[in-house]
């Protein structure tokens, strides 16, 4: 207890107390020119970035079929009691989760889940692996990005930043004999898209610089999510979920392609590269044109977290770090050391993992506390200063 007792004061006593605020939205964010650890809007202050994140937050998971609906409105009321003010919106590429294929440790007793609505519409003729219709890759399903609109409006409304993920690279990698499941599959689609380019039955191909075409409708999509979204403020974009090193040279491509889109719409927003899985480098997602990053455990960003220097905004994710996992003084390290910590949250516990481990639960109010300290104090003049306590975090 003295040593937590120290640690919180340390923090508390390092503070500023300057000022109270409310993290409005006045403007699209981006990156603090006074202070690249984080981002602003016109109102010049520092926002900092923290909450909790589902996998079905956008697209339903479930093991009926079709699933039962996320009860979204509920999910918000539940963040802002906790006084999160940051979400990742998932997007999920295959048609099914097999979670066989995570760690034994987070496993529900139901292993596999349906997962709709997908961006393109189910036409036909013909049918996917399934049993629905194919997809027509050239014809949006306007289900899927009226639910996208909705919930990012949704989530400004309530004061909360959501980071739109546009791909999700885990699965192909991870879930045996996944590929089948993909939209850009030969069985479901009706353009002749076939995403495995070297025949090995993975796929993962669809998120390199393979295939002209299958880049041709990845952008269109992207340009279907910028025009749903650009005038919100509260956007930011992710590009893919854990994506496999190789994808390194189709993530910039796709980081400096909306940066590009942007240029001509009304608004621009930031974009962001995460970790990638396995075997990816913190350094490839430093050297990238993205705006902000989420690194893996390198450099001990689990437990000991190096301080931000402004190179990029640093959010740091569980998810990249432990899968299902953190505590609270992880979060508190983070604060100190100028990064944003996010949490990916069993939530329910309907797919994986224990919401209700007492660290979870005190992990969740500890975001919310320090979202609380950011608020209230004059934070954009605010660095990372490892020396001026005991504890080295101040």
């Amino acid at each position: 207890m003295k040593t937590r007792n120290a640690f919180l004061i340390a923090t508390a006593v390092s503070v500023s107390l300057a000022f109270a605020a409310i993290n409005t939205h006045a403007a699209p964010i981006h990156v603090s020119k006074q202070n690249p650890c984080y981002f602003t809007d016109d109102s010049g202050k520092a926002i900092y970035l923290t909450g909790s994140h589902v996998w079905y937050n956008l697209q339903d998971m479930g093991p009926s079929d079709p699933p039962q609906k996320f009860d979204y409105p509920a999910y918000l009321q539940w963040m802002n009691e906790r006084n999160h003010n940051f979400i990742r919106l998932w997007r999920w590429e295959l048609l099914w989760w097999n979670t066989s294929a995570n760690s034994a440790n987070f496993q529900r007793d139901q292993k596999e889940f349906v997962v709709a609505p997908h961006p393109w519409a189910r036409t036909g003729p013909g049918e996917a692996v399934d049993g629905k219709p194919k997809f027509d890759l050239t014809k949006f399903n306007p289900d899927y990005f009226e639910r996208l609109r909705e919930r990012v409006e949704a989530a400004g409304e309530q004061e909360i930043y959501v980071a739109v993920m546009l791909f999700e690279g885990w699965g192909l990698q991870r879930i045996k004999d996944s590929w089948p499941y993909h939209p850009f599959h030969p069985d479901n689609n009706i353009n002749g898209i076939d995403g495995d380019v070297n025949g090995d039955g993975r796929g993962v191909e669809v998120h390199e610089l393979e295939d002209p075409n299958v880049l041709k409708i990845q952008k269109a999509y992207v340009e279907k999510v910028i025009d749903t979204v650009n005038d919100l403020d509260n956007v930011l974009y992710e590009i893919s979920n854990e994506n496999h090193p190789e994808s390194t040279a189709w993530q910039y491509h796709m980081i400096r392609f909306i940066h590009d889109y942007e240029s001509r719409k009304p608004a621009q927003h930031p974009v962001g590269m995460t970790f990638q899985f396995s075997g990816g480098k913190n350094e490839t997602l430093f050297e990238s044109p993205a705006e902000w990053i989420s690194p893996n455990p390198e450099g001990g960003y689990r437990d000991n977290p190096p301080a931000a220097d402004g190179s990029k905004v640093i959010l740091t994710d569980t998810d990249h770090l432990w899968g299902i996992g953190g505590n609270p003084v992880w979060v508190w390290k983070s604060f100190t050391r100028g990064l944003n910590p996010i949490f990916m949250d069993p939530y329910d516990g309907l797919v994986l993992g224990d919401p209700d481990r007492p660290e979870f639960i005190a992990l969740r109010k500890a975001m919310g506390d320090t979202l609380r300290f950011a608020n209230r104090m004059n934070l954009i003049e605010m660095k990372p200063r490892n020396g001026l306590s005991s504890t080295r975090y101040c």
